[in-house]
């Protein structure tokens, strides 16, 4: 029976290895939490409005630079270190053809497979070395080698995302305000809406979400506010 597209629809995954996503979360995340916290601490401190827009606009910049300096390197230096890993095993299926073969058979038996049809699927991968190359890789190293991130993707998320989410609670003073309350709830609204917005994506309800993201900086810039005080009091 042919499926419906529905059907299709609900059998297609997010694809979770393309280098956006978890950057582009990480980096709004950190980017709200970083500023709303810098701001707490300066203003708890006795700051001046334009001392505060200084130092959070100061911290954006530095932030979502450091951010996405921070993800290319991670990102590239993660795939430099599996393409080495691959180049190896592709080594070891050239030079022991028939012992890697045993090796795939006896993993695919450990996953439940019949011994005999193990035997057999790794006896015909070793006819294909591209592919048997693949399935090794995936079987011992757990990643797939032809779906990994790419790390100017993760770089550019991060630096976006980092500063959108920093901007939030600086919104309120560059529109002239001049109460920290204000920022400090502007930047609260924003990290309720970026965890109910990752739910979309992690399928979990998005009110817990967004109250977690919430109660977290919240923590953070209650910190910071407390330092603030003591040390500008």
């Amino acid at each position: 029976m042919t499926e419906t597209p529905a059907a299709l629809r609900e059998h297609h995954h997010a694809d979770i290895s393309g280098g956006w996503l978890r950057p582009a979360v990480f980096g709004a995340m950190d980017g709200l939490v970083t500023n709303i916290a810098l701001i707490a601490g300066v203003g708890g401190g006795g700051v001046s409005p334009r001392n505060i827009v200084l130092t959070g606009t100061a911290g954006l910049v530095a932030g979502a630079i450091s951010m996405a300096l921070g993800e290319y390197t991670s990102v590239r230096s993660a795939n430099e270190q599996l393409a080495a890993e691959v180049a190896k095993e592709r080594r070891e299926l050239e030079r022991h053809p028939e012992a890697e073969a045993r090796e795939l058979a006896q993993m695919m038996t450990a996953r439940g497979l019949p011994e005999h049809l193990a035997t057999q699927v790794a006896e015909a991968l070793r006819d294909n070395p591209e592919q048997a190359l693949r399935v090794h890789v995936m079987e011992e190293l757990g990643v797939n080698p032809d779906e990994q991130p790419n790390p100017w993707t993760a770089a550019l998320s991060s630096f976006l995302c980092f500063s959108v989410g920093a901007l939030v609670p600086l919104l309120p003073y560059l529109f002239g305000a001049t109460s920290l309350t204000l920022a400090l709830v502007v930047g609260g609204l924003g990290l309720f809406a970026a965890g109910a917005i990752v739910s979309r994506f992690t399928k979990r309800r998005w009110w817990t979400n967004g109250l977690r993201q919430l109660l977290l900086g919240a923590a953070a810039a209650a910190a910071t506010y407390l330092v603030g005080m003591l040390i500008g009091g």
